[in-house]
């Protein structure tokens, strides 16, 4: 198959040159991580139970999932939820499939709750899903053309054919602030710092700045009120918390000074600090919804090509919104790693629905080089990398449906 690829060289400034960057990442109890969590959970269970019982994952997109912040009180050394967070799953899936013995129905209300329980159960320690939660579903079924162009790509063993016209968009390297911001949220994540620091909560949000080689950190993250005393506890938490986000950063970015800011809302003169129940702001009116938080490679770069996808929740087989992204940065990547001389890699990939999702209408890849010209050794080998990954594209599935990959 001949596929539409472009390759070529493109003339300005690598991001890590640019003058200013900046870079966000909300961490795994920030409402809108939440939303995205829940409705990637929702898919792999959905797929997981399609797969067992019909063969093959039928058409469904959750992408749709509102948090709805609570109410909840904190004092230090403990405090209550007053009112529940509540968690709308909302989408399209397939509820019942035709068979030679009538219609079988897909028991889609418990999958979805089952699916978002376990999240919260997986990944939060003081969030009780049957306490501080209501769980609930709007969903159903699938508009007529789409289904039938999803079933259409599936019978038969063809490749799925594309669901939506949109377009996939990935990026390499990271930057030294990119790199930064993702793995601070991920060690304040992490389970030896919870280990270490338990009354660090979930709830996570760094945002980086970088000024020429100065990098600025403004980190959020929740403490839990039950494990907090007193304010002298919180303030040693907070030194201690700062002390190994520099010692983190020095690891990372041991050529930038880089400056750190923990809760920069705390007002102990007014009695303000950020203390939360659960471990995550949703308890006490902080909203989110899929498709607001990360994009595909867990990060959100302004200065870098996006686009609006919400990437959770929609279905792993042909969903161009979800696979292209994740395939543009596994692309960019082997690029940058694999053809000699280039600096940073840039992939778009533009869908047509009802076309195989293997032969984009357009797979257009800009290269920034080391010296400023992109060779015909390069383009080859880049288009090669295009090529493959793209043939590729249907393994994709799978590791949605195992978990392996986190498109957020």
């Amino acid at each position: 198959m001949a596929r539409n690829i472009v390759v070529s060289g493109v003339r300005r400034p690598s991001t890590e040159d640019l003058p200013v960057e900046l870079v966000e990442r909300k961490g795994l109890g920030h409402p809108d991580y939440i939303a995205d969590s829940i409705s990637e959970y929702v898919s792999r269970e959905l797929s997981k139970y399609y797969m067992e019982n019909f063969g093959t994952i039928l058409h469904h997109n959750v992408d749709k999932v509102l948090i709805i912040g609570g109410n909840a009180h904190v004092k230090f050394g403990g405090g209550e939820v007053i009112e529940p967070i509540r968690v709308i799953v909302s989408g399209r899936v397939t509820t019942e499939v035709k068979s030679s013995t009538g219609v079988v129905k897909v028991p889609v209300g418990s999958i979805i709750l089952s699916a978002a329980r376990k999240f919260i159960i997986d990944n939060f320690r003081f969030l009780n899903p049957d306490q501080h939660l209501v769980i609930d579903y709007r969903v159903g079924q699938g508009s007529v053309d789409l289904v039938g162009v999803y079933e259409l790509g599936v019978s038969g063993g063809g490749v799925p054919l594309a669901n939506d016209t949109s377009i996939g968009v990935g990026f390499a390297p990271l930057t030294v602030t990119e790199r930064l911001v993702y793995e601070t949220e991920r060690l304040l994540n992490s389970r030896e710092f919870k280990s270490k620091y338990p009354e660090v909560g979930e709830d996570v949000k760094v945002m980086g700045l970088r000024q020429g080689k100065k990098i600025t950190l403004t980190v959020a993250s929740a403490l839990v009120s039950r494990l907090i005393k007193d304010k002298d506890h919180y303030i040693s938490v907070k030194e201690d918390v700062v002390n190994a986000l520099y010692d983190n950063a020095a690891k990372l970015a041991n050529e930038y000074e880089v400056k750190i800011h923990l809760n920069t809302a705390d007002n102990p003169e007014h009695g303000i600090y950020y203390l939360t129940y659960t471990g995550t702001s949703a308890e006490h009116g902080d909203d989110g919804m899929t498709g607001r938080g990360n994009r595909a490679n867990g990060l959100i770069t302004p200065m870098r090509p996006m686009s609006m996808e919400a990437t959770a929740g929609k279905n792993p087989v042909s969903h161009i919104g979800k696979i292209y992204y994740v395939l543009a940065n596994i692309i960019a990547k082997r690029i940058h790693d694999e053809v000699k001389g280039v600096k940073e890699a840039y992939v778009y990939l533009l869908s047509q629905i009802g076309k195989p999702i293997d032969n984009p209408l357009i797979a257009n890849v800009e290269i920034i080089t080391n010296e400023g010209e992109v060779t015909s050794e390069m383009r080859r080998e880049a288009e090669a990398i295009t090529d493959e990954e793209i043939s590729r594209i249907t393994r994709l599935t799978n590791m949605f449906v195992r978990g392996e990959i986190t498109p957020f």
